[in-house]
């Protein structure tokens, strides 16, 4: 099958997934929200009007009021911002560590094999939330660039695996054997034969990556140890509970919650249709 054929194919599988489409869709508005929040609320600032604190939704402010009195429908919009960034960063670091070392890991092998694996060993081993508590409590507060830093650097380890597997399944292969004796260069045959078979997994694993930073990063927020300047729906959530406003104002509490739930469950849903599509017997099974 030629590769133009193979990629239509691959195209028509995702396109005809459901849930990988409503990932799709959902991620897509979560992106244009992000890029487009100034012209859809007003940026969030300052102290809002007493009389107005506590407000249910109501057509003047859709989401209802904070205990400040601020609108919550653009905390939330301008939220949605701070959640896309902290999930490129992350990916951009992940992807940055995981994927040199799961291809020295599985084109050399060996001494590379040894210290590469030992290394994602190690990052496993380590709790990635309690390590962010305590640099939040180190350092005072912690920035969104730091959460995202710190999520990225624990993140790296399942694209090292992927990787390296892909890398050692594709140098046991003939074809490879062929290559490296006609002498085509090293870089070449790394980045041109493995690195584009490992792409797939590596994409997939992208989309969690994005969904678990921001899960990590409400966490953060909601005990009070996330950035005080960023807008967060973690932010928003330990400002409810801080308030005591869980148990009168439920619009407080609810529509960052949703906001989390939509930006998890779409991007999940995305890695799912991007699986299945490109791997048929996964969906079979």
């Amino acid at each position: 099958m030629s590769k133009e054929k193979r990629y239509e194919k691959e195209v028509k599988a995702f396109l005809s997934h459901r849930l990988g489409m409503i990932g799709l869709i959902g991620v897509a508005i979560l992106i244009l929200i992000a890029v487009f929040a100034p012209f859809i609320a007003e940026p969030v600032s300052g102290y809002g009007e007493y009389e107005e604190k506590l407000l249910p939704p109501s057509s003047k402010y859709w989401f209802g009021t904070d205990d400040m009195g601020l609108d919550l429908f653009s905390q939330v919009i301008w939220g949605t911002r701070s959640s896309i960034r902290v999930g490129i960063i992350a990916v951009f670091i992940a992807i940055s560590i995981g994927v040199p070392v799961g291809l020295l890991s599985g084109y050399y092998k060996g001494l590379f094999d040894t210290i590469g694996m030992g290394l994602t060993e190690i990052f496993l081993t380590i709790p990635m939330l309690p390590l962010i508590i305590v640099t939040a409590a180190v350092l005072e507060t912690t920035s969104i660039n730091t959460v995202a830093f710190i999520i990225g650097i624990f993140s790296w380890p399942s694209i090292a695996r992927i990787t390296r597997s892909t890398a050692l399944k594709i140098c046991g292969m003939q074809y490879l054997e062929a290559a490296k004796c006609l002498g085509i260069k090293t870089s070449k045959i790394i980045f041109k034969h493995i690195l584009v078979n490992a792409s797939t997994p590596i994409f997939v694993n992208l989309t969690i990556i994005m969904a678990t930073s921001i899960i990590t990063e409400s966490a953060i927020s909601f005990l009070g140890l996330g950035d005080p300047l960023a807008h967060s729906w973690g932010k928003i959530l330990n400002n409810a509970h801080l308030s005591g406003a869980f148990g009168t104002a439920w619009w407080f509490s609810l529509f960052p919650s949703i906001a989390i739930m939509i930006f998890v469950v779409s991007f999940n849903f995305l890695s799912m249709g991007i699986r299945d599509a490109l791997n048929p017997r996964i969906s079979r099974e």
